[in-house]
């Protein structure tokens, strides 16, 4: 009688896991499809809209951190230290798409010595690791989409894009064992590898159809691997400081860092590829 009993019980039980475990996938999707129809206006921009809109995103990323790495300081009462950086982080990023020479690439020292003092002292090393990473990943798309072209970039996207979502759909469906568990402990093996794959069937279509060299092929794959250790940096910083989400900005996705952390890491990858000439041109 007692293991009848429980049955419903655990029938019950295993119905609500199965529903927690999806219950984030509409608002993921809806949000996902207003940054999407977002993300591919700021592509097909060029000129002084497209520095405009990387810097606007760079500033709330610049503000998520800020918070992030100042929670537990001992002077820090007021949201507006936050707020000015990321303010100050959207002028100096405007002002390194927009200013002649390569001198403007100093401006970088200015968010980091600015956000110094409002920076929890264990945090200082984070901070400045992730404003360069940070400022980088914007300058990277600005130039990336100027120098090599839009299918480039689109490319560099849409390999992230995939791995992002293949990672999350196997590697909910399949689970099994944790890539990096003591950083990210949701991101499973099946998932990581799901990525790679779809980065590599891209790369291939791409290659078929003409519209790439074939270095594209060992490429493809290496960008969906920058993207994912861009998006276990910035696991390992909530997880260091105790939050789950950068913000609550986007509905079902956290904050602009949670969204872009996996970009950041493929574009920062990319700029690296096309400083030494790397980079393959993608339908050209």
């Amino acid at each position: 009688m007692s293991g009848g009993g429980s049955q419903p019980g655990r029938l019950r039980d295993a119905l609500q896991r199965g529903r927690d475990k999806w219950a984030d996938l509409w608002p993921r999707l809806l949000s996902g499809v207003v940054l999407a129809v977002l993300g591919l206006l700021l592509l097909l921009s060029s000129g002084l809209w497209i520095r405009l809109g990387v810097s606007a995103v760079i500033g709330v990323m610049m503000w998520e951190l800020a918070r992030l790495t100042g929670w537990r300081h001992p002077e820090f009462r007021s949201p507006r230290h936050p707020v000015l950086i990321g303010i100050l982080s959207g002028l100096v990023m405007l002002a390194m798409l927009v200013l002649p020479g390569d001198w403007p690439m100093a401006l970088a020292l200015v968010p980091m010595i600015a956000g110094w003092h409002g920076t929890h002292e264990h945090e200082c090393p984070a901070y400045l690791l992730f404003t360069l990473a940070i400022l980088g990943a914007g300058y990277g798309l600005v130039v990336i989409r100027e120098v090599m072209g839009l299918p480039t970039l689109a490319w560099i996207v849409g390999t992230v894009v995939l791995s992002d979502v293949l990672g999350y759909f196997i590697g909910r469906k399949l689970g099994g064992p944790r890539f990096w568990p003591a950083v990210s402990p949701k991101k499973t093996w099946s998932g990581t590898i799901a990525g790679w794959a779809g980065a590599l069937v891209l790369a291939l279509v791409l290659l078929l159809a003409g519209q790439a060299p074939w270095p594209v092929l060992v490429l493809g794959p290496l960008v969906a691997l920058a993207g994912q250790f861009g998006d276990i940096a910035e696991s390992w910083l909530k997880r260091r400081v105790g939050v789950k989400d950068s913000s609550e900005l986007i509905p079902g996705h956290g904050g602009a860092m949670d969204r872009f952390d996996a970009m950041s890491g493929a574009l920062l990858l990319a700029l690296v590829l096309l400083i030494g000439n790397l980079l393959p041109v993608i339908g050209g």
